[in-house]
């Protein structure tokens, strides 16, 4: 049978009222919106039931087999279609693009309400030095954007003026704290340095971002010491505000990174989140079952640690980062003129052939943007493929293109097993996160071949590992998308549909719900999202954005 759908108030009554009543009516209107008879499922895990949800002022206030339509309700007819929690990426690096273009459109179009920014210790505040200076130019010459602020209350200040699609909340970046006290300098901070990266986490908790990342992977986290960790992380108990950390190693080291992180955590009595999961090379395959086991133990002995994870099996980040952590000291400017000279090109040359050893062949590594029209037509390619195409070894290849893009060229790296993914998936002490950008297929935000989980991610988990491949059931893909990473961060009144909550839903189809952005052509819009809504206010419609930018700047509960 063709499911209907239908969104508009409910059918006026042939039924002469007096006018005096109508408006008596219309000021007593019961509710805003209604989304009717679809199943819902409420984020707990829990399978989905048959009822109606009534929305007033921009939250939850019934839920019931069936609600009288008043005719000047709005309703959106739900039959045939699954009613769900707006879905919160947890792990988000939208942040500034937000500000490029506020409909979201690649989050949005997938269900996804609430996106957490801030992450692998990155932020936009608080900026200063060379760091406020890169920043200002990269927006600058990327986005024409200029950038004004150099705090989190600016930060905010401009994302509430420009309005968002979803609602969107962050963290504190320790590499940015580092970086605004003593720069990117691979040096432990003095008694007074501490003392002041300490004080940031500080106010910036208290201004409202919701707990600090690191990246140990990245310069400069990658400079930090445990006991440094321990000491910035100790600000965030006070404050029951969340740590997270893209681990200093993701790869051979897989295990001792995860040791570290934990033992972090319980020493500073914080929660702890442990970003993309995953375990990268051939070699280190087997290690996925250790690394779940040491995280389902240490919440065995009281440390709340859980980890998030995208559904794909290659990962993206700078085409930089396969070189050595002490190269990346200092400004992108440094960074360049060590590539462009020879005083150490020997160990630079040594440490990309370990590299390759790793990752087997350059042909598993996708270019998938940058920055110059002129290196365009190398989107989409392997280095091995772009590299004999300029005639050049791989590693020459690599450093003249780091150099001539200004170290801004982002890859795609097929280094996972997609067997391991779907056991890190079904673990119950993992959520989803994408890891990825609000992208759209226009304008600024349509460039290059970014990594699909920016399109795809949330329905990928319904669609493919949920309905096709089974690996964990839709109620429970569902609670790893909603009540659970809220409940770990303190994200009061979202992630359930329950009475009282605000009405962030997604209304999808189960049966079609299925991501279409691939490795070639990621700027492709999902199938099967068919409403979603962002506290109370309607902006996905039939599948089409309508433009509405209701969405919230989510703070922590110290503010």
């Amino acid at each position: 049978m063709k499911r209907r759908r239908f969104i508009g108030t409910a059918a006026k009554s042939s039924v002469a009222i007096p006018a005096l009543l109508l408006s008596g009516c219309a000021a007593q209107k019961e509710y805003d919106l209604i989304v009717t008879g679809g199943l819902v499922f409420d984020g707990s895990g829990s399978p989905g039931i048959e009822a109606d949800v009534a929305v007033k002022d921009g939250k939850i206030v019934k839920i019931a087999s069936k609600i009288p339509l008043n005719k000047s309700t709005e309703v959106v007819d739900a039959k045939g279609l699954a009613v769900a929690p707006g879905f919160i990426d947890i792990h988000s690096h939208t942040d500034q693009l937000l500000l490029i273009n506020p409909k979201a459109e690649s989050k949005i179009r997938q269900g996804v309400t609430t996106e957490i920014g801030g992450n692998c210790g990155f932020s936009l505040f608080p900026l200063a030095g060379a760091d406020l200076e890169e920043q200002k130019q990269i927006l600058k010459r990327e986005y024409d954007f200029d950038l004004d602020w150099n705090d989190i209350n600016g930060f905010f200040q401009k994302l509430e003026a420009g309005g968002t699609a979803l609602n969107f909340g962050t963290l504190v970046g320790h590499g940015t704290i580092r970086n605004s006290v003593i720069g990117q300098v691979d040096r432990e901070p003095n008694s007074e340095e501490l003392t002041l990266m300490r004080q940031s986490v500080r106010d910036n908790v208290r201004a409202g971002a919701v707990g600090m990342s690191s990246g140990l992977y990245y310069a400069p986290g990658s400079f930090a010491k445990s006991d440094e960790m321990i000491a910035v992380c100790g600000e965030l108990a006070a404050f029951d505000a969340v740590y997270t950390s893209h681990i200093r190693d993701e790869g051979d080291f897989l295990l001792e990174s995860i040791d570290e992180a934990i033992s972090t955590a319980k020493a500073a009595g914080v929660s702890l989140q442990i970003s993309h999961l995953k375990s990268q090379y051939p070699r280190n395959y087997s290690k996925i079952s250790k690394a779940l086991s040491k995280i389902k133990n240490a919440r065995a002995e009281g440390v709340n640690v859980l980890a998030d994870r995208y559904p794909y099996h290659a990962s993206s980040t700078s085409l930089g980062s396969f070189f050595p952590r002490w190269s990346q000291k200092g400004t992108t400017e440094d960074f360049i003129k060590l590539l462009s000279g020879k005083k150490r090109e020997r160990e630079l040359r040594d440490h990309i052939s370990k590299q390759e050893e790793k990752l087997q062949s350059w042909k598993n590594v996708i270019i998938s943007s940058v920055i110059t029209d002129k290196n365009r037509h190398m989107e989409g390619k392997s280095v091995f493929d772009a590299a004999a195409e300029s005639q050049k070894p791989c590693f020459e290849f690599i450093r003249d293109l780091l150099i001539e893009e200004k170290n801004q060229v982002a890859m795609v790296n097929f280094s996972m097993s997609e067997d391991n993914l779907k056991q890190v998936l079904a673990d119950p002490n993992v959520f989803i996160g994408s890891d990825g950008n609000a992208l759209a297929p226009y304008g600024a935000l349509g460039k290059g071949k970014p990594h699909p989980r920016s399109y795809g991610t949330f329905v990928r988990v319904l669609g493919k590992y949920a309905r096709e491949e089974k690996v964990l059931t839709l109620p429970a893909a569902i609670r790893k998308m909603t009540s659970l990473p809220a409940e770990q961060f303190r994200l009061s009144g979202r992630g359930m549909v329950k009475e009282g909550y605000y009405a962030d839903l997604a209304v999808f189809d189960p049966d079609t719900v299925i991501d279409k952005a691939d490795w070639l052509n990621p700027h492709q819009y999902p199938a099967g999202m068919e409403y979603v809504i962002v506290n109370g206010s309607i902006v996905i419609s039939g599948g089409e954005n309508t433009g509405q930018l209701p969405g919230h700047i989510l703070k922590h509960h110290a503010v």
